[in-house]
């Protein structure tokens, strides 16, 4: 009788041996599956930086276009003139006449035009909204009137033009 007691005992430890053997992963195979992510994520990785550095220039196009056909409709409704460079946002941010004087009011019988943006854009590339004569790490978007000719260019953080509409 003792040896038919010690048997069930055998026959439970070797199953749970089976068992144990048969479940979870290897050392060697936890590190294949780490291995795999790690090679995944430095190929999806630079995409996504690309894709930011993609989608902010495409907004700074659309800005760029934006301001430039406000620009025009205040061109076309003022002579043919283009805002001067010393008092670009006064011009575009407020109520004028056709003779170009400005009002901070908003629209009136004296002041029938604009304003022809909201607010001054920030230059999503460089956080500036401010308007220079030239690049500069301050300034968010380059405005240059010569002959009654306009040029408009945004910056980037360094400093550099890197966009003309």
């Amino acid at each position: 009788m003792p040896a038919m007691l010690i048997k069930p005992c055998v026959l439970s430890l070797e199953m749970w041996k089976m068992r144990r053997n048969t479940r979870g992963f290897t050392l060697v195979e936890i590190l294949i599956v780490v291995i795999i992510i790690g090679i995944l994520a430095a190929i999806v990785i630079p995409s996504f930086n690309n894709a930011t550095s993609d989608a902010r220039t495409s907004s700074v196009t659309s800005q760029l276009q934006t301001l430039r056909s406000q620009i025009e409709l205040y061109k076309m409704q003022h002579s043919d003139t283009p805002p001067a460079f010393t008092s670009m946002w006064t011009h575009m941010l407020n109520a004028s006449n056709s003779a170009g004087t400005t009002t901070a009011g908003g629209t009136t019988a004296t002041y029938p035009l604009g304003p022809y943006v909201q607010a001054a854009p920030v230059n999503p590339l460089n956080n500036q909204s401010a308007v220079g004569a030239a690049a500069a790490t301050n300034v968010g978007w380059v405005y240059a009137v010569t002959n009654g000719q306009y040029t408009l260019k945004a910056v980037d953080t360094a400093g550099t033009t890197v966009l003309t509409y």
